[in-house]
């Protein structure tokens, strides 16, 4: 049956989503290294990759924990990272499914999810690519984790094997393309600029809220 629903996707459009879901899951490694070195519990960035899936707030909530905040306050931060999901939620409301499957299908929204559903031409060609994505991040984020687990109590700075900017890099390579169209290019390093002019002077993570802002940027 999920065959029949991935016959509808291009082979270009299965190689890129499989390859970044395998990016998520190489981020994955260093998130799992980088709490092992941290002195966090296996169970604790386990349970997060598997019940939050959400990697730039899991990052964010370990990294003020071991910083020393609160957990409340890492918590929130890793709210407010997460608030667009709120858009998202509406932009891929006939996607996720319904009832019971909807559940599972708002859990796997995310970033990644989110854009290459968006981007198909037809409706079943958004849905079948939104859940293609999705399952691959729930299944190769928490894999990594577990890898990366062992990584890190090989290593004494995990950090260093840079594993974490894999996913950055294959991300923008594939909004190049986008950067053809003025007003995607004009918005895009609007929000950037905005980002990095907010970056120190506002908490973790409120930059990359401010970035959307650059949306309403328009050409003249």
């Amino acid at each position: 049956m999920f065959r029949r629903h991935l016959a509808c996707l291009k082979g270009d459009t299965i190689k890129a989503i499989l390859l970044v879901d395998l990016a998520v899951g190489v981020v994955g490694v260093s998130y799992g290294s980088l709490a092992m070195s941290w002195g966090f519990p296996l169970w604790v960035p386990l349970a997060l990759s598997t019940l939050v899936l959400a990697g730039a707030s899991e990052f964010m909530f370990l990294g003020i924990i071991v910083s020393g905040g609160n957990p409340l306050a890492a918590a929130v931060a890793g709210l407010l990272v997460n608030a667009r999901h709120i858009p998202f939620g509406v932009a891929v409301r006939n996607l996720v499914g319904k009832r019971a499957i909807g559940l599972l299908g708002c859990h796997v929204m995310n970033d990644e999810s989110v854009v290459f559903g968006m981007s198909q031409p037809t409706p079943e060609q958004r849905k079948a690519a939104y859940w293609l994505c999705g399952c691959g991040v729930a299944i190769l984020w928490p894999l990594g984790v577990l890898l990366g687990s062992g990584v890190g109590k090989l290593l004494p700075s995990p950090e260093t094997i840079g594993l974490d900017a894999v996913f950055p890099a294959i991300l923008v390579a594939l909004v190049i393309p986008a950067f053809k169209h003025r007003t995607t290019l004009i918005r895009a390093m609007s929000g950037a600029a905005l980002s990095l002019a907010a970056v120190p002077f506002t908490p973790a993570g409120v930059p990359v809220l401010l970035s959307l802002l650059g949306l309403f940027a328009r050409k003249k």
